[in-house]
């Protein structure tokens, strides 16, 4: 496959029009416009989701932009360009190669596992960095690309933090797991099972959907046969809010336990009053204790409203790279990569330094339960 060149630079001259005379005049200084991409769901079922991953990447590089940066000894003027990948592994490699067709220096993105191993291969073969807020699975950055890095914790330890919590806190004896066989909802599942079974607990049933499904009444009325004391779900809120209200409607008594992608407001109005008592984890520290949690809250809000997941995330992302490309004083990839790899930097979500893999260094994982139509932190483990 050819590839097309890796940076495309266009430049803009910033025309301030003056109140009241209606003269204009040319900015003194030519900005040179670098493209960062963003790639998240911005449509469908996850579009709450992505779009608070856009809106997070959004507001970093509104912020450098407004600070000014420059690189090469020349004023530059950051471009995010958004482009929806629908959660669809197929639509994220037309996605990725559209991104490399327009020149982006570098991806903020995607928001799924399963969207961003196809993508990252592209990504790869471009020279281009890509920095995901929320893939979480293990395969992403197991490939061995010097290109892919993420800023919160794999599936690895959430799923070893899952288990052990399902058995040694919850008492949990007999589990049943679904998952919604994404690279993401299986990835977990798998890493909840290996350590449930390790910490003693019997999976009674394992079984799988899909992320597009809503009725989950045959699933469910064969794991209610089985008596199950615990069900974990590895997938996302739009499935499991629907997922909750038919569990407590079959009388299905056991707890629902799941991972970050149903850690969210959503989850809570989507399963309603069957959302009581359900807990998940979410990689990372909570908000109110992550370093720049506060301010974060409180700029994001004033813009955007509510941080549905992963928007802190995504913010950091941008800061990360931008921080790379100030010491590599480029915005050219290959200059930028040896950069990300060396990354130490304190962000809104904590301290950012990546292993050889691009995997975040002790990265955090914390519990939730919904109490009182809200979720409350029960406990970080790091």
């Amino acid at each position: 496959m050819l590839i097309k060149p890796l940076m495309m630079l266009t430049f803009a001259a910033g025309v301030l029009a003056l109140g009241g005379c209606g003269k204009k005049e040319q900015a003194p200084d030519e900005a040179q416009v670098v493209r960062i991409g963003s790639v998240a769901p911005l449509t469908g079922p996850q579009a709450h989701i992505g779009k608070d991953n856009d809106n997070g990447a959004r507001l970093a590089v509104e912020e450098i932009n407004a600070q000014g940066l420059t690189l090469g000894g020349k004023p530059v003027r950051l471009e995010l360009v958004s482009e929806d990948d629908q959660a669809d592994p197929k639509t994220a490699t037309i996605v990725a190669q559209k991104l490399v067709d327009t020149g982006v220096v570098a991806v903020i993105g995607h928001l799924n596992s399963g969207t961003s191993i196809p993508a990252s291969k592209y990504y790869h073969d471009a020279g281009i960095p890509q920095i995901s807020p929320s893939a979480t699975a293990i395969a992403y950055t197991a490939q061995g690309y010097k290109t892919t890095f993420r800023v919160m914790a794999n599936d690895e330890q959430q799923g070893r933090v899952l288990g052990e919590y399902a058995v040694k806190r919850l008492g949990a004896k007999r589990i049943a797991i679904i998952d919604d066989r994404t690279a993401y909802g299986q990835g977990l599942a798998d890493e909840f099972d290996k350590a449930a079974r390790a910490a003693g607990a019997q999976i009674v049933a394992r079984e799988y959907t899909n992320d597009r499904a809503t009725d989950f009444t045959a699933i469910l009325t064969a794991i209610k046969g089985k008596a199950p004391d615990l069900v974990f779900f590895g997938g996302m809120d739009p499935q499991a809010g629907p997922m909750a209200q038919q569990m407590k409607r079959l009388g299905l008594t056991a707890r629902l336990l799941g991972g970050d992608g149903m850690q969210n407001a959503n989850f809570i109005k989507l399963a309603g009053e069957a959302a009581e008592g359900a807990i998940a984890s979410s990689p990372g520290l909570p908000l109110e204790q992550m370093p720049g949690g506060a301010a974060f809250k409180q700029k994001f809000a004033a813009k955007y409203g509510q941080i549905q997941l992963y928007a802190p995330y995504a913010y950091d992302a941008v800061q990360v790279l931008v921080a790379a490309m100030r010491r590599a004083n480029s915005a050219e990839p290959a200059k930028v990569l040896p950069e990300l790899a060396k990354t130490d930097h304190t962000g809104v979500t904590g301290q950012i330094r990546f292993d050889a893999k691009g995997d975040i260094l002790g990265g955090a994982v914390t519990l939730y339960e919904v109490k009182g139509g809200a979720w409350q932190v029960l406990e970080t483990v790091k």
